[in-house]
C-alpha cells in the first residue's frame, strides 16, 4: 500500500487530493481517500496589486495547516504541492511559501508554466492517440497550450491571460492577439486537423452540463450554446439553480471565451475533456517516483 498527497495552490481555488495505491495480483489501483477545494482566490489580490492581501495571507496559512493535518493523519508516504500563476507573480508569494516551510514543515514549490503543462500533461496521455492535439488548460491566471502529434509534444506555450485574470483586469488584450497568431502561425502548420483537448475546472463544468463522460469529445457549438445558456443567469441564479460553485459562477464565461477562440482559431470542431488536471499529473508524478515500493 501507498499513500500519496498532492497539492495544488491555483489563482481561483486551492485543492488537496489524498490517494490509496494498492497492488493485488498484479493489479495496480488508485483510491481517492479525501479530496478538498478550498475557494481562495488568490489571483483577486496578484492580478490587481501584485501581492497577496494580508486576510488572504491568514486564510492561506490556517488552510495549509489543515492540509499538513491530513497529511499527517494518513500517514502519507510522499507528497508533493504545487502553486502556480499567482503565487509565482506575488510580491511576497516566495516569503509567504518560506513561511509555511518554518512554521508547518511543509514544502511547496512554486512552478513555472512549463512545469505546470508537464504535470498536466501526465494526466492527459491516456485520452491521446497519435492525432495531432491541441491541450488548452486555462487556469485562473495563466492559459497553457500543448501541441501533440504521433504521441509526442512538438509545441508548448504559456500565456499570462486566465478566467481571474480575464475578470479582473484590462491588461490582457495583447495576449488574445498572442495566441491566435501562436496558434495559426505555429500549430495549424503542422496538421490537416487539429483535435482539442481540455483541463481546467471551468471545461470540466461543460461537460457536466453537456451530460458528457470524461473523454468524449464536445463540439464546438455545444460549448457555445453552453456558455450562452449560463450567461442568460444571474449570480444568484447561477450558484443555486446550475449548482455553480461562487467562485466558478463569474469566472466561467471569461474562461469560455479562451477554450471557444482557441478552438476557432485551431479549427477544432470539438473538444475532448477528460476531467483531469494539475492535482492528478502531481499524483502520477508521486506514483512514479514512489513505485518501488509497491514491488
Amino acid at each position: 500500500m501507498l499513500k500519496l498527497a498532492a497539492i495544488d495552490i491555483g489563482s481561483n481555488a486551492i485543492r488537496i487530493q489524498l490517494t490509496r495505491v494498492t497492488l493485488y495480483q498484479g493489479n495496480i489501483t488508485f483510491k481517492r481517500l479525501e479530496y478538498v477545494r478550498f475557494p481562495l482566490r488568490l489571483g483577486q489580490d496578484v492580478f490587481t496589486t501584485g501581492r497577496i492581501s494580508e486576510q488572504s495571507k491568514i486564510k492561506f496559512l490556517k488552510l495549509m495547516q489543515a492540509f499538513k493535518i491530513l497529511i499527517d493523519l494518513y500517514e502519507v508516504d510522499d507528497y508533493m504541492g504545487c502553486a502556480t500563476s499567482a503565487m509565482r507573480e506575488a510580491e511576497n508569494g516566495r516569503y509567504l511559501i518560506d513561511q509555511v516551510k518554518a512554521e508547518l514543515d511543509l514544502e511547496i514549490d512554486i512552478i513555472d508554466g512549463n512545469k505546470e503543462a508537464y504535470m498536466i500533461n501526465k494526466a492527459i496521455f491516456p485520452y491521446m492517440d497519435e492525432k495531432a492535439y491541441l491541450h488548452i488548460d486555462v487556469g485562473g491566471g495563466s492559459t497553457e497550450f500543448n501541441f501533440y502529434q504521433n504521441n509526442e509534444k512538438l509545441l508548448s506555450r504559456s500565456f499570462r491571460i486566465g478566467s481571474v485574470r480575464h475578470l479582473e483586469t484590462d491588461s490582457s488584450h495583447h495576449m488574445w492577439d498572442e495566441m491566435r497568431n501562436w496558434i495559426e502561425q505555429k500549430v495549424i502548420k503542422k496538421s490537416v486537423k487539429i483535435h482539442a483537448i481540455g483541463t481546467g475546472g471551468n471545461i470540466n463544468k461543460v461537460k457536466d452540463l453537456a451530460r458528457k463522460k470524461a473523454g468524449k469529445p464536445i463540439s464546438l457549438n455545444k460549448v457555445k450554446e453552453i456558455q450562452k445558456y449560463i450567461k442568460g443567469f444571474d449570480m444568484e441564479e447561477r450558484i443555486n439553480k446550475l449548482q455553480l460553485n461562487p467562485d466558478r459562477a463569474d469566472v466561467i464565461i471569461p474562461a469560455l471565451d479562451i477554450y471557444i477562440n482557441a478552438m476557432a482559431w485551431s479549427k477544432s470542431p470539438s473538444i475532448i475533456v477528460p476531467d483531469s488536471g494539475l492535482k492528478d499529473g502531481i499524483m502520477q508524478v508521486l506514483f512514479e517516483r514512489n513505485k518501488e515500493i509497491l514491488k
